[in-house]
C-alpha cells in the first residue's frame, strides 16, 4: 500500500506524518531516515487499528475502494 505523507525539515533533522492516519508520525535525522522511520510507524499503526478492530467483538467486513 503507498501512503502519502508530509515531511517537514527543521535544524534537527526531518519530521514526517501521514494526513490518513492521525496521529501516526516520526522523525529522523535525515529525509532517508525519516522515511524509513514513517513506514515502521505506519505499520505498527495498522498492527495496533487491526487488533482493536478485533477487540471491539463487531462483525467486521472489508470494503474495497479504487483510488
Amino acid at each position: 500500500m503507498v501512503y502519502k505523507v508530509a515531511l517537514f525539515a527543521s535544524e534537527e533533522g526531518y519530521s514526517v506524518q501521514v494526513p490518513g492516519l492521525p496521529g501516526c508520525c516520526s522523525q529522523g535525522a535525515t529525509e532517508a531516515e525519516a522515511l524509513d522511520n514513517i513506514a515502521d510507524a505506519i505499520r505498527e499503526y495498522l498492527e495496533v487499528a487491526a487488533e482493536l478492530a478485533e477487540e471491539a467483538q463487531a462483525e467486521l467486513r472489508e470494503v474495497e475502494v479504487e483510488a
